[in-house]
């Protein structure tokens, strides 16, 4: 069976989201590339490829089609990450076109004024080759690059656009006639204006990111051989003793072993109140201890931290591709094409009609006005911030489609324990059924049947036992009946501790009922808030229990739901939720799933959206779309809001860049648009889709 893996990297150089298609072309001509997705607004490549395809080749098929593929283990990268080589990258860009605009802009004025005073055109020559030449050199370039993978861009608009207007202005120098240096030098300095304008608001995009990464501590301070030394973070390694003292920052994850304290968590969960830590609890690395001093084992380093693991989470879910841009991509993927042909139509029609010079300026302005970047950045800029957003409060969205999908969650299912409930189960009473035993003795058979068990059940009988300071039996022919209990033999006897028929948890042998128990869970706080929410949205809310239906129906009543799912088995849960996929009028349904245990994952995986507790267990959270950092019950409706919000951004985004080009490619036709006013209509409206996504930072959720 051939292994595959997914491979993200940075790329530097695009200009639009024809770019990013370019891109992906060439990156999928490689053999063993199985798929290949490019977002222009996080310029992240996103790669899924089979064993033999290395890093060299992807970034060979990124520089064929004139791009830069960015890696960490590159003999250039000096240690530095992939991301903050691209950031130098980036800067260094930045700085050239910061010159660039400056030197443009300069030239165009004194070509424009040139232009009014009658200066000889020969000087207008002169002072507009620099601009068109040097400052528009990338355009030149990317529509070269463009032609040998047969494929345009909107740089090609540009250079033909402005190539048109430079070279008709040079048989006008030669033979006489009007001049266009002053539209070909003022559109060149316009889009590289419009692109520096860009190029810093979508530096924004990314802050979360930038925040995340730099919460990491910078060193720490370890136990080797009896003595204490201050070492890099990066030199930390599995099974270090580290100590921590007050107001430092945990530099890795890792378990206590001596000492206690509490721990400020809020950055990594978003929880404000400081979690109290004792021997034996673990620690998030970047979460900042607030009191006491502390030894701890390391148990994660490096990319397998949580912080690590949400930064790569965050990456990827910026990256990604939401379902609702597909209308933009394939817009897009025949936008340049028609424009070309639009132009050409323009001037035909203009010059048929004896006006030659509206021919000429008519079909610059078509070739100007047309601007895909807005559309490219409508949708990924969008899910970048609100990502980010999401981020920052505890929440992690996997991909854009669960984020996108969440919008449209019209049925929601609560697991009840560990999620509505805090799952810190405790025994309420249990009462002997049997004559031949006493309380004290079918506690302690019960404990030792449970005394491995991770059930919150099982936990409260055990704690029940210890704090009666019962001592354990030895348990032989162990077995867990999935769903049902357990089972074993004590002294000879067997035992069997679980739910009866009629529901309730018995402790029973040889088909005799020895004792009943019964254990209590509180609700956390803000369930009624969440499902008042939700129900305010129009979403269904349900709970699904194994409980029997009499307490399935206490717990739902004082959590406010009336839906209910009771005596229902873990391996059923998943069933559960496809049957509620089918509406009552056989319509598909898009339904989420919130749990927390193991049990929960299939069910988790089955839902349109699952949506995991950060407190359960690895197999839950990888399984689900959407992450729960923190115990906060009232995330759940904080992740819908954020869902909402996000798409309502994106709707407002592609209507701006739709209708941008839907009533000005016509009015640049017609005449009734200058070229250079088109220049800057073009870079404003790639500017102002970013600045609206941006906005999503303001919004409350």
């Amino acid at each position: 069976m051939i292994s595959t893996l997914k491979i993200s990297f940075p790329i530097v150089g695009m200009h639009c989201a024809s770019c990013a298609k370019l891109i992906e072309r060439g990156i999928s001509r490689i053999p063993g590339v199985n798929s290949a997705m490019v977002n222009y607004a996080s310029e992240i490549a996103t790669v899924d490829v089979e064993d033999g395809v290395d890093d060299q080749d992807l970034a060979q098929a990124v520089y064929d089609v004139g791009y830069k593929a960015v890696f960490a283990d590159t003999d250039r990268s000096e240690g530095k990450s992939a991301e903050e080589q691209k950031d130098e990258i980036k800067k260094e860009e930045l700085k050239k076109l910061k010159t660039k605009v400056v030197v443009s802009g300069t030239l165009s004025a004194i070509v424009m004024v040139g232009s009014f005073v009658m200066f000889p055109n020969w000087v207008l020559l002169v002072l507009a080759i620099p601009v068109q030449f040097w400052a528009g050199k990338e355009f030149y370039l990317a529509t070269w690059s463009g032609l040998k993978n047969r494929a345009a861009s909107m740089d090609t608009l540009i250079a033909i656009g402005t190539t048109a207007a430079f070279g008709y202005s040079i048989y006008s120098v030669i033979f006489g006639g009007p001049t266009y240096f002053d539209t070909s030098t003022v559109i060149i300095t316009l889009i590289l204006l419009g692109r520096l304008l860009e190029a810093k608001a979508k530096s924004h995009t990314s802050d979360a990111i930038k925040k995340l990464l730099g919460l990491a501590a910078k060193s720490a301070r370890v136990i080797r051989s009896g003595r204490e030394i201050d070492i890099p973070i990066e030199d930390v390694i599995l099974g270090d003793k580290i100590r921590v003292r007050p107001g430092e920052k945990i530099p890795v994850d890792g378990i206590i072993l001596e000492g206690e304290s509490a721990i400020d968590e809020s950055m990594v969960t978003g929880e404000s109140v400081p979690v109290d830590k004792t021997v034996g609890a673990n620690v998030i690395g970047a979460t900042i201890n607030k009191s006491g001093t502390f030894i701890f084992k390391a148990s994660k380093v490096g990319k397998d931290t949580m912080l690590s693991q949400i930064v790569k989470m965050v990456g990827e879910a910026q990256g990604s591709r939401a379902p609702i841009q597909r209308l933009a991509d394939a817009v897009s993927s025949y936008f340049v094409p028609i424009v070309l042909m639009l132009a050409v139509a323009t001037f035909v029609v203009w010059y048929s009609l004896g006006f030659p010079v509206n021919a000429f300026t008519g079909m610059v302005t078509v070739l100007i006005i047309a601007c895909p970047c807005a559309m490219g950045l409508a949708t990924p800029t969008a899910i970048m911030v609100g990502t980010g957003k999401g981020a920052n409060k505890g929440i992690l969205i996997k991909d854009a489609g669960s984020l996108e999908t969440l919008n449209n969650v019209r049925s929601i299912i609560f697991d009840k324990t560990g999620t509505l409930t805090k799952g810190q189960m405790f025994l309420r009473e249990y009462k002997v059924q049997s004559t031949k035993y006493t309380e004290g003795e079918v506690l302690v058979i019960a404990a030792s049947l449970e005394q491995n068990s991770e059930h919150p059940i099982a936990k409260a009988i055990v704690e029940k036992a210890k704090s009666e300071k019962l001592k354990v039996k030895k348990v032989e022919h162990f077995k867990t009946l999935e769903g049902m209990g357990v089972e074993g033999t004590i002294e000879g006897k067997k035992y069997f501790l679980g739910r009866s028929k009629s529901g309730s948890i018995s402790l029973t042998s040889g088909g005799k009922t020895l004792a009943t128990f019964e254990v209590g869970d509180e609700m956390k706080d803000g369930v009624r808030e969440v499902t008042k929410g939700l129900d305010e949205k129009g979403i269904n809310v349900w709970m699904i229990t194994g409980d029997k239906k009499s307490v399935a129906q206490d717990i739902a009543s004082k959590a406010d739901i009336e839906n209910i799912m009771s005596e229902v088995m873990p391996h059923d849960k998943a069933d559960k939720v496809r049957e509620l996929k089918v509406g009552s009028k056989g319509q598909v349904v898009s339904v989420a799933f919130v749990g927390d245990g193991v049990n929960d994952a299939p069910a988790l995986a089955a839902a349109d959206v699952g949506i995991a507790m950060g407190t359960g267990t690895d197999v839950a959270i990888e399984s689900a779309g959407v992450t729960l950092l923190n115990k906060d019950i009232r995330s759940v409706l904080t992740a819908f809001n954020l869902s909402r919000a996000t798409l309502g951004v994106i709707k407002q985004n592609l209507f701006w860049a739709f209708g941008y080009n839907i009533i000005l490619i016509p009015v640049a036709a017609v005449g009734l648009l200058n070229p250079m006013i088109a220049a800057g209509a073009m870079a404003a409206s790639s500017i102002s889709v970013v600045l609206n996504s941006l906005r999503l930072n303001k919004i409350k959720i």
